[in-house]
């Protein structure tokens, strides 16, 4: 669904409620006109561009991969590059790749768990958002736990606004999830003395692999 598409579906119901009818084009237009302009996505824009520049101006990193295939080559360069020990607690999501290599787990992420692999549900690229989906294949452990954390989103699942992102989690065939986790980069604080923190309360680190 468009983002407009899910505004009209939103403002239909509401002025249903209010037993109104719909809205001419003289309202439409004034309410189009009210929107910011740098809000507005611009049709020729490439939403999979759009995410990693704003991802990675928070302080997230990502790497582009031409197939699904390819993630785990990806994960372990990611891994190889950090120094990291040669485990990881990867979402049942990703249970049909194999990780040579890597000794992995599809439970949740303990607490000596140094890095995750998750796959999101959606990315969002007006803020360079990613959104995870909690479950079974998706341990919310995952997004909090470990110092890193990659995760595997698909060019695909690249919507361009938030109201687009909720119309794909209320579509999910398994339903609503218990929580719904919005990661825009490396976990954050600024409460000493107003100086920018990484990890304060999550990863330090957040990697997104993007498929396609």
């Amino acid at each position: 669904m468009s983002t407009s598409n899910a505004r009209d579906a939103i403002l239909g119901s509401v002025r249903s409620a209010l037993r109104r009818g719909p809205l001419d084009a003289t309202q439409r237009a004034e309410l189009d006109a009210r929107v910011p302009r740098h809000t507005r996505p611009a049709q020729d824009e490439d939403l999979a561009a759009r995410f990693i520049r704003k991802f990675e101006s928070r302080a997230g990193t990502t790497a582009r991969v031409a197939s699904r295939a390819d993630v785990p080559a990806a994960v372990e360069a990611y891994r190889a590059g950090k120094g990291l020990p040669a485990r990881a607690a990867v979402g049942a999501a990703l249970q049909d790749l194999a990780f040579p290599g890597l000794e992995i787990h599809h439970g949740p992420a303990g607490i000596s768990e140094t890095m995750a692999v998750s796959q999101a549900l959606a990315g969002i690229a007006e803020p360079g958002s990613l959104m995870m989906a909690s479950g079974p294949a998706s341990p919310i452990t995952h997004n909090f736990v470990p110092d890193d954390h990659v995760v595997v989103l698909d060019a695909g699942a690249i919507v361009g606004h938030f109201e687009e992102a909720w119309a794909v989690l209320r579509a999910r065939p398994e339903g609503m999830p218990r929580a719904t986790n919005i990661i825009s980069g490396p976990s954050r604080t600024a409460d000493v003395e107003q100086t920018i923190q990484l990890g304060a309360h999550g990863p330090r680190r957040v990697h997104v692999i993007v498929v396609g």
